[in-house]
């Protein structure tokens, strides 16, 4: 079982990091290294790494490095 499985009561409301827990309360779960490549990136691969992050139900921070590269 995942972290987010563990913490969240309601799949459907699972994006991007978001969970929703068993009192309804939503929060995300933030990797570092995600804050870390936004605060860095600019322009064109700023656009790469958040177009790649807002497709995935939860990071996957191997792709969000490529984004972040150029490699997507």
């Amino acid at each position: 079982m995942t972290i987010g499985g563990k913490l969240s009561t309601d799949p459907s409301a699972e994006q991007c990091g978001w969970l929703k827990d068993s009192y309804g309360v939503s929060w995300q779960i933030w990797p570092e290294v995600m804050g870390e490549m936004l605060s860095k990136a600019e322009g064109e691969q700023k656009e790469r790494l958040t177009k790649t992050f807002l497709q995935m139900k939860k990071f996957d921070i191997e792709k969000l490095e490529e984004a972040y590269q150029g490699n997507i």
